[in-house]
């Protein structure tokens, strides 16, 4: 089992940047792929980004690409989402999800464990 904590989320205006972080606590971090889905008041949950064992592999939705960079420190048991030039249409819960599978998982229920969320508010 892996217990996930996130943390970085804020109030950002329009064109702005936010970090996101998911510290892993548990079993071995190296061995769950990772991955990021968003919920915005009235909506389902949604897929952002997903990353790889070693962080080789990443994978994003299309709404986020060019923008939303994922990334993971093994040895910090960590990942992240770098979040650039946001909108109002990335507000939003922003939550970590770890999966043991050996492929990406887009819907929230190839997904074993969940962090708590974090809010994101992009102000225009």
């Amino acid at each position: 089992q892996v217990q996930l904590v996130e943390s970085g989320g804020g109030l950002v205006q329009v064109g702005g940047f936010l970090r996101l972080s998911c510290a892993a606590s548990g079993r071995t971090f190296s061995a769950y792929r990772m991955a990021w889905f968003r919920q915005a008041p009235g909506k389902e949950r949604e897929f952002v980004a997903a990353i790889s064992w070693s962080g080789g592999s990443t994978y994003y939705a299309d709404p986020v690409k060019g923008r939303f960079t994922i990334s993971r420190d093994n040895a910090k048991n960590t990942v992240y989402l770098q979040m650039n030039s946001l909108k109002p249409e990335d507000t939003a819960v922003y939550y970590c999800a770890a999966r043991v599978g050996v492929k990406f998982g887009l819907s929230p229920i190839d997904y074993d464990y969940w962090g708590q969320g974090t809010q994101v508010t992009v102000s225009s």
